[in-house]
């Protein structure tokens, strides 16, 4: 009989893996743990990254177990050598990042993830700090509760842009970035598009063009590039300093793809009229972080998947994938497909 261990946490829950499992692995024998996150922040185990719990934890609970679905869990090298029935992880989210695919594909373990799953939330989520910066939202809010009616806040030279009119650029095309240029479409923006990858048909009814181009032609910038070696500071100083005056700049990627000083050098400046933020070089925030008292920064503790909807698609993409498994048909979302043909090649 299979063994299945749900390693869930407070978002992607053991009861929401739980529950989608059961039509596809009815009789499989379910384990649990919850792992902390997001109570306690996740961070580095061993040489994976961006995981929650211990290796020590990971190993009492996969013994004799076949297939593990999680969102945080590591998998090591050091788990993967005490773990000798181990043949399939899930990881519920967009990329295994928690899990170290040379050493998974030595041990003959399929590694699975969930491209997709928070692709709607992050858009949305995006477009919402693009609104929040350009219209003061938080500021005006906080001046509000602490019982200060500032209407000097719609003085001409305090306003900020409207989308509807706007050229939006959108740096990378992929699931996320597809989805904010329709929804600014929608609002009645001129959409924008950069990416290496993606052909002028790609991004139809969008225009297509290069990075430099875009950023001197925007008044609202958002990125959703992959973070790699390639794309570190992508966004540098002097691609910033070709925004025109008064733009809002935006990123729920990844924080290495952002010169953040330079934002803020731009913002104490008055070149930016606001920028916001999702993520960060180092999460959690330092507290002499320079983020936290510059100016007309909207700032989100990298939440902007965190819709109930990602949660539930996390559960069922990864359940689909033990149900393929178990019924010997191909993984569609197999990180490291070479353990479906050579198997287990160490001891």
């Amino acid at each position: 009989m299979t063994t299945i261990l749900t390693a869930g946490d407070h978002f992607v829950t053991n009861s929401l893996f739980r529950d989608r499992l059961r039509p596809v692995a009815p009789d499989a024998t379910i384990r649990e743990l919850t792992l902390p996150w997001p109570v306690e922040p996740f961070g580095d185990v061993a040489e994976v990254h961006e995981a929650s719990g211990t290796e020590d934890q990971l190993i009492e609970a996969l013994d004799g177990v076949e297939i593990c679905v999680t969102q945080m869990a590591p998998l090591t090298e050091r788990i993967l050598k005490a773990s000798p029935d181990l043949r399939l992880f899930c990881v519920s989210r967009g990329g295994p990042v928690n899990a170290n695919l040379d050493a998974a594909t030595r041990h003959g373990v399929a590694v699975t993830f969930a491209p997709g799953r928070n692709a709607e939330a992050t858009a949305e989520h995006t477009v919402a700090l693009m609104l929040a910066a350009a219209r003061r939202v938080p500021a005006t809010h906080t001046d509000l509760t602490a019982g200060t009616w500032r209407g000097d806040y719609y003085m001409y030279d305090k306003v900020g842009p409207e989308l509807a009119g706007s050229t939006v650029g959108i740096v990378g095309h992929g699931a996320v970035g597809s989805r904010v240029a329709r929804i600014v479409s929608g609002f009645g923006a001129r959409v924008l598009v950069a990416d290496p990858f993606a052909t002028a048909a790609d991004v139809a009814p969008y225009e297509l063009t290069d990075l430099d181009d875009l950023m001197r032609r925007v008044t609202f910038v958002t990125v959703h590039a992959r973070a790699t070696a390639d794309t570190a500071g992508l966004l540098s100083r002097r691609r910033i300093e070709l925004m025109p005056p008064g733009g809002v700049l935006v990123n729920c990627a990844r924080g290495s793809l952002v010169d953040y000083d330079a934002v803020c050098d731009a913002l104490d400046a008055g070149r930016l009229f606001g920028a916001a933020f999702d993520v960060y070089p180092v999460e959690p925030l330092p507290a002499d972080s320079r983020l936290l008292t510059t100016p007309h920064l909207v700032l989100t503790p990298h939440l902007a998947g965190a819709g109930r909807q990602t949660a539930l698609n996390a559960a069922a993409i990864v359940a689909a994938e033990v149900g393929r498994y178990l019924t010997g048909h191909p993984l569609h979302h197999c990180a490291n497909p070479k353990t479906l043909t050579d198997g287990p090649t160490a001891s």
